[in-house]
């Protein structure tokens, strides 16, 4: 079992503060983690996954660095597998993690004893038909809504550099279109086995990489006939490889690597426990 408070791992870049939620001590509030995900107050990352278990299955809830919640997380999903996998929590290569947005069937790949890589079974993406564009700063953006358990609005034709990206990721994220807001992706297929994408997350802003959006996106780039059913997604951080099935049904397997494993300092477990 966990030694320590928290494990620090990540998915290509995307990094996650994982806790055993009963073991850690201090319930979990929106405020005490955007204190732990600031990267100068606190311990930094793009979210905490809180583990537990749930119904006889583990359950991981996910928290955005602006203190929501997240429905689901690849990324989150594969070191959350790692986490319950290296630190003892079980001794099977295939188990589900229960989470807001439904099952997840895990299987993992062991190396020198240790995960260092995940294969998820993410279920089947769900494509709105209803919207195919929207209107950003006077300019038409052709688009592809889809869900994969959170939402995603994958962004066509636009440039694939990091500062449009800045530009219009939080401006679709916050679009009257989505009252809930919404990840935002910019995307192109490079061959019919390989496409790119740069990653805005809903609550996160800016990441190396996101599990489901790299679902999402071979999902729209599918749908479109620019990839056939299995492709390798590319991302700043890394690559992860899909497939995509007749039926939009979602298999996705990436790296997961722990960083570190800590225990909080008093002074930072004192501001903790004087919040709310």
């Amino acid at each position: 079992m966990l030694a320590g408070d928290f494990v620090k791992g990540h998915g290509l870049g995307n990094d996650y503060i994982v806790v055993d939620g009963e073991r850690f001590g201090i319930p979990l509030t929106p405020e005490r983690v955007r204190l732990l995900c600031h990267r100068n107050l606190g311990l930094g990352s793009d979210g905490v996954l809180e583990m537990g278990r749930r119904r006889g299955h583990f359950f991981a809830r996910i928290w955005n660095p602006d203190g929501s919640e997240a429905e689901r997380s690849g990324n989150g999903l594969r070191i959350a597998a790692k986490f319950l996998s290296d630190h003892g929590y079980t001794s099977e290569r295939n188990f589900v993690i229960e989470t807001m947005a439904g099952p997840v069937a895990a299987e993992v790949y062991l190396r020198l004893g240790r995960v260092h890589a995940v294969r998820l079974e993410m279920g089947r993406a769900k494509i709105d038909r209803a919207v195919k564009s929207l209107s950003v700063e006077g300019r038409r953006l052709d688009v592809t809504v889809v869900s994969v358990g959170n939402p995603h609005c994958v962004i066509f034709g636009e440039p694939m550099t990091r500062e449009r990206l800045l530009e219009i990721g939080p401006l679709v994220e916050r679009h009257p279109t989505f009252p809930e807001r919404i990840n935002v992706q910019l995307a192109a297929a490079e061959s019919r086995s390989r496409a790119r994408m740069l990653v805005w997350e809903r609550g996160a802003g800016h990441t190396l990489a996101s599990g489901t959006s790299a679902c999402a996106v071979a999902t729209a780039s599918f749908d479109r006939g620019l990839i056939e059913g299995k492709v390798s997604v590319l991302m700043e951080g890394g690559q992860l490889e899909v497939e995509v099935g007749p039926d939009l049904d979602l298999i996705m397997t990436g790296p997961a690597e722990e960083v570190y494993e800590g225990t909080l300092s008093p002074d930072l477990r004192q501001r903790l426990l004087e919040m709310q």
